[in-house]
């Protein structure tokens, strides 16, 4: 099962090719994609992205994690969920949600095992 791809990106919108909902926020993984629902774990811009924002993501067997940190990069992603990833032997790359999309689907198209989690707004 492949990584789907990101078929567009706007300030509070996202689209996943062969989805029909337009997210804020998403969770993304070969399959598969959701919101990502930042009160289901209690996220907020500081301390930002937890381990537990990417449980769901790593169980689907990703290779690499992709983070959006946002389009003017207010999601901070705190070093411990980055060792968290690479204890779990993940490759993570941390970006401009921009940027973040377009590595997140030239990996999809490369046949890439990798999922994401992206923040759309600030």
């Amino acid at each position: 099962m492949s990584s789907p791809e990101i078929a567009s990106l706007s300030w509070g919108q996202m689209k996943v090719k062969g989805c029909s909902t337009t997210y804020k926020d998403c969770k993304v993984w070969p399959g598969g994609s959701r919101t990502w629902d930042w009160r289901e774990t209690g996220t907020n811009h500081s301390p930002g992205v937890q381990p537990a924002d990417l449980e769901e993501v790593i169980k689907k067997g990703v290779k690499t994690v992709v983070i959006g940190r946002g389009m003017s990069e207010a999601l901070q992603v705190p070093a411990s969920t980055v060792d968290y990833l690479k204890k779990n032997g993940i490759d993570v790359l941390v970006l401009q949600t921009e940027k973040a999309v377009a590595e997140y689907n030239a990996l999809a198209a490369q046949g890439v095992r990798v999922g994401g989690v992206f923040h759309s707004t600030c």
